[in-house]
């Protein structure tokens, strides 16, 4: 069979919305600024895979279903939905945060205002194999090996009662298999919890750190199902590894990781760094507003070490162009592509 390239991406689009129900009226209604770009940074980048977050989910992918016809209607046709129930918005009865109230947006499992706000989904070309997905939204991060789960004054934060509940995944975390013409690939999807938002017990850092540790304790064999064939990591780690908030040194080992190959995907053209800040700017992937956080690298699209690459990019058009109107409507974040050869 001949080889053939696939293009795989992963996008947080900054599309939900504070209410359920709003994110599809927006949609329906087809004149909602935002809507538009990112309808267009879609046709322009036209993977035929693409991993979304920040995405309101609803039981029936009602949603889900109108944003995807929305693109095709001048962009690539995506038949083949995937969308689990995500942790953010979904109550707990107990107050997660330490504030001392209760049935706010920080006591959910997952930050969010409702449930489903700000979940994750998967648009393919190809099928999915539902039946052999691996779904790790229940699994307790008192349970990850390991955990640095917060301690203050020797007992657990911000109570025994919320560290007993308390889910590894601020959003997601999923292993999806997808059948391609050649065979299957897993598709290692996350979302992690921003390390801000917190106090000195760093609750929010130290839950980013063990959700982006899950996926080599998962390869290691510790958790699931490892992947014993193609595989491609990918979504928002919320973590640079060089320059923003948070214990970066998880991210380094991360892509140092001899499983994975990092293809170090580049915007064009020549960038400026931001004062203070180390890493190579050309590898950013978000643009938040100067001078904290700046811009950073947040997303990613990890193959696994054996797979052949053809290219990758992060879709940033240069300053001052049209296309840089478009990905700056859409949302901060930008998308982030890898062509693979699958023989």
């Amino acid at each position: 069979m001949f080889a053939e390239t696939f293009r795989i991406a992963t996008y947080n689009t900054g599309l939900s919305r504070d209410g359920p129900g709003l994110l599809l009226r927006d949609i329906l209604k087809g004149d909602d600024p935002q809507l538009t770009a990112f309808r267009k940074v879609v046709a322009q980048v036209a993977p035929d895979i693409l991993a979304l977050q920040d995405v309101d989910y609803d039981l029936g992918l009602t949603t889900l279903t109108a944003l995807r016809d929305m693109i095709r209607a001048d962009g690539p046709d995506y038949p083949h939905l995937f969308a689990r129930r995500p942790n953010s918005g979904l109550e707990t009865g107990l107050d997660m945060d330490g504030d001392g109230r209760l049935g706010q947006g920080r006591d959910a499992q997952g930050f969010g205002l409702f449930a489903g706000q700000g979940g994750m989904a998967i648009l393919s070309r190809f099928p999915f194999d539902p039946d052999k997905a691996q779904d790790f939204g229940t699994f307790l991060w008192k349970d990850l090996p390991g955990a640095i789960m917060p301690i203050v004054d020797g007992t657990p934060f911000p109570s025994a009662e919320a560290a007993e509940v308390q889910r590894l995944s601020s959003v997601a975390h999923w292993v999806v298999p997808v059948i391609l013409p050649q065979g299957r690939i897993d598709l290692l999807a996350f979302h992690a919890s921003p390390p801000v938002f917190d106090g000195p017990e760093d609750l929010n850092g130290r839950r980013n750190h063990d959700e982006i540790r899950f996926w080599q304790l998962f390869l290691d064999g510790q958790i699931g199902e490892a992947p014993t064939g193609a595989f491609v990591l990918l979504g928002d780690a919320n973590l640079d590894p060089h320059d923003s908030d948070g214990r970066n040194k998880v991210m380094r080992n991360l892509l140092a990781d001899p499983r994975l190959q990092d293809p170090r995907p580049l915007r064009p053209g020549v960038v400026a760094q931001d004062a203070g800040q180390v890493g190579d700017p050309r590898l950013d992937t978000v643009a938040w507003p100067k001078p904290d956080p700046g811009h950073l690298r947040v997303d990613y699209v990890l193959p696994a070490a054996g797979l052949k690459l053809r290219g990758s990019g992060v879709y940033w058009p240069p300053d001052n162009t049209p296309e840089a109107e478009v990905v700056n409507a859409a949302n901060h974040h930008r998308m982030v592509w890898v062509d693979l050869v699958i023989d």
